[in-house]
């Protein structure tokens, strides 16, 4: 009994390193126990370290990743879930820093993100407009009728739990939209800013080319990282919120190309440079 249930927890560890990240049902599905059972391997595996509770099931800790040749990490998309749950600290101080540049009356579009996503927390009490093509903001915004929210709507893409449609492009260019609040995956001075959702690519590139300020939230871990598409350059952005200084090329490369790099850090106070 104790070889079975050694050799079952190896194996759910295996799928969900694999995976990446798991729901219960569908570990209840493919192992065929009970949920009890789920949760209770599970418990095993988190005691290891390596695998991490979140809302509904399990994921790995520390997603892997791959050097590309310049060097940089390949960062592949996680589930939206477990990506809600990492750093969330840090992503908190981000999205309150970027939400004092919310002004009343402001049209503000607000990307797709886990880090954007706690901005409204902090603008909840502000009379503003807010375009979005993420279910999660349009939830989080549903108590606040002082926040008037369109969507852009299309396809549901739930690696991203976002609407994704060939017109978002056309859609958008309606809306007299003055500031911006980007996502991304991952950053780098040569890449720029990439995505892991390539048709997300086209709307990121027209927001980044025609919107008058662009602010992209980021928090460390995505530095020096490289995802599958990318959708501007660093130096088309007007501010870089993050939660900690980066390296000194990405100050000097901000000075010089007039984006305003802002860290956020509750314990050393908010920290600009230009």
């Amino acid at each position: 009994m104790i070889n079975i249930k050694s050799k079952r927890i190896a194996k759910l560890e295996e799928y969900i390193t694999h995976k990446q990240q798991a729901s219960y049902d569908e570990l209840v599905d493919k192992f065929a126990v009970s949920k009890n059972t789920i949760r209770n391997d599970v418990q095993e595996l988190i005691k290891s370290g390596k695998i991490m509770k979140v809302h509904g099931g399990a994921a790995v800790k520390n997603p892997v990743h791959e050097k590309s040749q310049n060097n940089e990490v390949t960062k592949p998309l996680t589930s939206f879930t477990y990506r809600k749950e990492t750093n969330l600290a840090g992503k908190q101080q981000i999205a309150q820093q970027a939400a004092t540049y919310v002004q009343e009356g402001d049209i503000i579009f607000i990307d797709t993100g886990t880090t954007v996503l706690e901005m409204i927390e902090h603008i909840q009490e502000k009379t503003i407009t807010i375009v979005t093509n993420n279910i999660d903001i349009i939830l989080r915004t549903i108590p606040f009728e002082n926040l008037t929210v369109y969507s852009l709507g299309g396809l549901l893409d739930r690696r991203s739990q976002s609407f994704t449609t060939l017109q978002a492009q056309e859609i958008i260019k309606k809306y007299n939209i003055n500031k911006a609040f980007l996502a991304a995956t991952a950053i780098s001075i040569k890449n720029g800013i990439t995505s892991s959702i390539p048709e997300e690519t086209e709307l990121k590139s027209y927001i980044a080319k025609q919107i008058d300020q662009k602010f992209l939230l980021v928090d460390h871990q995505k530095f020096d990282k490289v995802a599958l598409t990318t959708y501007c350059d660093l130096n088309q952005l007007d501010y870089l919120i993050t939660d900690r200084l980066p390296n000194n090329k990405y100050v000097e490369y901000c000075t010089n190309n007039k984006v305003e790099l802002v860290t956020a850090n509750p314990n050393k106070g908010v920290k600009k440079c230009l």
